[in-house]
């Protein structure tokens, strides 16, 4: 059955081609608000938003994967920053502590008949950040890499040097609990 991710964010694609998965990339377009406020309800909302808007486009059968990841610190949603003093803010908020990300996952299999199963899920990652100080913000924010980011860093990347600890999936953070999404559709 032709797997297809709903997202196209580098990082879940990548993800996927690591774990050796054969899929195709469909654009779900734009997210509605949500009418949730807890970080996991919040991804998996999203999540089931992208897989359905998928599943509209789509009449074959098909296993669609929507993924939402958001870096939560005291319930507090840290989005993509807009601009560098945002993405500066967030990592000094970040730098010393302790925050969680959340990704929900929800899978869409389309049976030939257009009949469809859900499953729902999402998994949560705690991160620990050294402490850093004014320069090294300034200069990691400067690179570039914090922009396009969660929470305005990346794991996978230079970010990787202010990690101090991290409980749980570290491809989680990445964008996409790998492992847990094969498990689920093992199941299917």
């Amino acid at each position: 059955m032709k797997l297809i991710l709903a997202s196209e964010s580098p990082r879940r694609k990548e993800l996927l081609k690591q774990i050796g998965m054969e899929f195709e990339v469909m654009s779900c377009g734009g997210e509605a608000p949500v009418t949730v406020t807890l970080p996991y309800q919040i991804v998996e909302e999203h999540a089931m938003q992208k897989a359905k808007a998928v599943a509209g486009k789509i009449m074959e059968p098909a296993i669609i994967i929507g993924a939402d990841t958001v870096v939560a610190l005291k319930d507090c949603i840290l989005e993509k920053p807009k601009n560098k003093a945002e993405a500066k803010e967030m990592l000094q908020k970040l730098q010393g502590n302790t925050h969680e990300v959340y990704t929900g996952v929800v899978i869409i299999k389309r049976y030939e008949d257009g009949t469809q199963k859900q499953v729902k899920f999402h998994e949560c990652t705690k991160v620990t950040f050294y402490k850093m100080s004014a320069q090294e913000i300034e200069d990691y924010v400067n690179t570039g890499e914090p922009m396009d980011k969660a929470g305005s860093y990346g794991i996978q990347g230079i970010g990787a040097k202010y990690v101090k600890e991290i409980v749980g999936d570290y491809n989680n953070v990445v964008g996409l609990p790998v492992a847990r999404l094969y498990q689920e559709l093992k199941e299917k």
